[in-house]
């Protein structure tokens, strides 16, 4: 077993094990919505028995089954903002600089946004916000699990969605997500060899970092054990030969620089070791904070346009 294969063999160890066998998705779709150049359609996916994932597609005009497109699922920010999740990047609530779902959709691309667990139709009844996030991750730790055993599995349904659909190219997908949506970009890429091209923004908080400036971030970056055997670059590394872009602020007190320019070495290298250096790039912009700036905008969508369009 090489140097990969263990660290995966690993990192699975800690999320909780391998995922179960999925059943059927039985999508069950909402009326369209007509906007400038793309069209809404609300869908409502099994990703576990019992358990649906609220999402919105955004399907742009003049793709259909004769015409088929590449796509991007947009996994959305998490900013404390529990009230939103899939509404923000569709465009259709929340920052106009996170309509980045909408934003590709007029570009061309099929765009998936799915909720994620604790967010907007996913929450409980019983707990609000952040307590109700908290139960979650607790609720999986008991059980041996995490948090982001339960964001992968989802993402990993949000691309048997997608290459469900006769209208997307299924061998051209890629996906996209600032600040916890990066987390998830990371996250997901290791185990989702369907994914082409992957683009992280705001995002790769270290454990060094986080134990050096005692930042409380959210739930999915916690890997139980995982810290033994690396830290969250060398995840993010087993994403290599695929194409990989990861945007930064210089001024971003959620992903101190320092530990991530390191974390960029470890990651390059491993794009090395694969032979393909040249599917691995990132930005830092100097002076920036926690945003999406046009720049990092920019090479975001220039990195998709190169690895699902060429």
């Amino acid at each position: 077993m090489d140097r990969k294969e263990y660290l995966k063999c690993k990192l699975l160890q800690c999320l909780g094990g391998p995922w179960r066998e999925p059943t059927p998705l039985d999508p069950q779709w909402g009326e369209p919505e007509q906007k400038d150049g793309y069209r809404i359609l609300p869908v409502r996916y099994e990703a576990e028995p019992g358990d649906r994932i609220p999402a919105l597609l955004l399907i742009p005009d003049g793709v259909d089954d004769a015409h088929p497109a590449p796509a991007v699922a947009v996994w959305h920010q998490h900013n404390g903002e529990w009230h939103l999740g899939k509404s923000e990047p569709a465009g259709l609530a929340g920052n106009p600089m996170h309509h980045t779902g909408a934003a590709l959709a007029r570009e061309g691309y099929v765009v998936l946004c799915p909720d994620a667990l604790c967010f907007e139709e996913r929450q409980s009844p019983y707990l609000k916000g952040g307590d109700y996030e908290r139960f979650e991750f607790l609720r999986y730790v008991v059980q041996g699990k995490c948090m982001a055993w339960k964001n992968i599995l989802d993402m990993r349904r949000a691309i048997d969605l997608l290459v469900s659909l006769p209208y997307v190219q299924a061998d051209r997908i890629g996906c996209y997500g600032h600040s916890m949506g990066s987390t998830f970009t990371w996250l997901v890429g290791p185990w989702q060899e369907r994914l082409r091209c992957l683009v992280g923004n705001c995002c790769l908080p270290t454990y060094a970092a986080i134990h050096r400036t005692h930042i409380l971030h959210c739930f999915p970056n916690f890997i139980p054990g995982w810290f033994q055997y690396g830290d969250t670059p060398d995840i993010a590394a087993l994403i290599a030969p695929r194409a990989l872009h990861l945007n930064f602020g210089e001024e971003d007190g959620g992903s101190p620089i320092p530990e991530v320019r390191q974390g960029i070495e470890i990651i390059g290298a491993a794009y090395r070791d694969a032979g393909a250096e040249e599917n691995f790039s990132h930005y830092i912009e100097p002076g920036a904070g926690h945003v999406l700036s046009d720049e990092m905008w920019r090479r975001t969508r220039d990195c998709f346009a190169r690895h699902l369009r060429a």
